[in-house]
């Protein structure tokens, strides 16, 4: 019951926002302009708090690489390999190896933290990990999707911070951090107002893209020879299929093995063991989302990916806790 409580919000934003969808109370638009809204202003806001107030030299340094390792692991087999299987076009296979790996620390990472670990500071860690390893790496991908001949040019690379607001907000963030500067209170209690929207519009903006408007109805497809055969899918339907089961074994199953491995390579503590392979095990993040919306690649598949995970890691959670004796 304790997991089920700390996945409820989750279920109920994305809820609220696809029957609001469905109901007609948001517009056609309405994913998109919520999602600009998270991806250049709510978004940024939390994570400069979040970053300038995350002491860095107190990072636990054996389990954070247990961590970036299954990460990277993940994301990169993901991206290079697997999506490739699926013929996902280059611009979107950043985002596949996102959907694959980035991993929920925030919303839905806090509550499950406190209530299997009984602590949260190992998140504040892979904060910092996803969001300055992992969140530029997509983000410089998908920046090179867009360049019209698809080059690396050093120079938009080294603007990329100045023109992304997600890295803009977490460097700034670290800036703070590092030289221990203070945020003012008025600037604290905006930022913190504005950051705070960020989760549940893009849980609201996450369910909504997942109703679909009824297509018009097909024509009338002959019944099988066989009585009570099953009607076969379509090869676009099945393949779907696939790409969705082959996103959650790499998040529930590969990434939280790979942290285990790694962590028992290492000599990690059963305590520490426990913390990686839970915050390992945590379903994709929604930033995976508002990216491919925000960059027009992959959304179909980063908005089903997230919902799948998170549907399923209430499982996968509890049984990995049990089987590490939490």
């Amino acid at each position: 019951m304790r997991l089920v409580s700390a996945f409820l919000p989750i279920w109920l934003l994305a809820a609220v926002g696809y029957g609001a969808r469905r109901r007609g109370l948001l517009g056609d638009e309405a994913v998109s302009v919520l999602g600009r809204f998270v991806f250049h202003l709510a978004m940024p806001a939390a994570l400069f708090l979040t970053m300038s107030s995350t002491p860095l030299p107190r990072l636990s340094v054996l389990p954070l690489v247990a961590f970036t390792v299954s990460t990277a692991v993940v994301v990169g087999f993901g991206w290079l390999a697997v999506s490739r299987l699926f013929r996902r076009p280059a611009a979107e296979r950043p985002i596949w190896g996102m959907t694959a790996g980035y991993v929920n620390s925030a919303n839905l990472g806090i509550p499950v933290a406190q209530q299997v670990l009984g602590s949260v500071s190992f998140l504040a860690e892979v904060v910092l990990v996803q969001n300055l390893l992992v969140t530029p790496v997509i983000l410089i991908a998908l920046d090179r999707a867009g360049d019209p001949q698809r080059r690396i040019r050093m120079r938009r690379i080294a603007s990329l911070p100045l023109r992304n607001p997600v890295i803009l907000g977490s460097a700034a963030g670290l800036v703070w951090s590092v030289w221990r500067l203070p945020v003012p209170q008025t600037a604290h209690t905006t930022l913190a107002l504005l950051g705070a929207a960020a989760v549940p519009t893009g849980l609201v903006a996450l369910g909504a893209s997942l109703y679909a408007a009824p297509a018009p109805a097909p024509a009338p497809v002959p019944a099988p020879a066989l009585s009570g055969q099953p009607r076969p899918l379509p090869d676009a339907a099945r393949a779907a299929h696939g790409e969705l089961a082959a996103v959650a074994a790499l998040k529930l199953v590969g990434q939280p093995l790979l942290a285990l491995v790694t962590g028992l390579a290492l000599q990690l503590t059963h305590a520490q063991l426990l913390t990686v392979v839970v915050c390992a095990g945590l379903p994709t993040a929604q930033n995976a989302f508002v990216f491919a919306q925000e960059y027009d690649v992959g959304q179909t598949l980063a908005n089903r990916g997230v919902a799948v995970t998170t549907a399923l890691s209430l499982a996968t959670l509890a049984a990995a806790a049990a089987l590490l004796g939490a």
